[in-house]
């Protein structure tokens, strides 16, 4: 037995192309959908490691800061300075300012 295409009546061939054409825009729009979710995920990521390496970028320019406020606290300067003349007032003994 031969199936002739001839005998199937327009309306069946309507609704079998509608149907084949809502099933591409469904895949269509599921592609999309899940491209879109991909999408968010990686800059979700790339938000994260940006943030992650700008909080541990401060962190050290904080402990690094920290260490060298530290060393030069600790520091002694050798000797005291002496006066120096001063064009109206006469002398005055130079101080030394640390940190306290």
């Amino acid at each position: 037995m031969q199936f002739d295409l001839s005998a199937v009546e327009t309306g069946t061939f309507v609704f079998i192309g509608t149907l084949v054409f809502a099933m591409l825009i469904v895949g269509f729009m599921m592609t999309a959908a899940f491209l879109a979710m991909v999408l968010v995920g990686l800059g979700r990521f790339a938000w994260f490691v940006v943030a992650g390496t700008l909080l541990g970028l401060v962190h050290a320019i904080n402990h690094l800061w920290d260490r060298l406020v530290h060393h030069a606290s600790t520091v002694e300067i050798p000797g005291d300075f002496q006066g120096q003349p001063a064009p109206s007032t006469g002398t005055y003994p130079r101080v030394a300012l640390r940190d306290s």
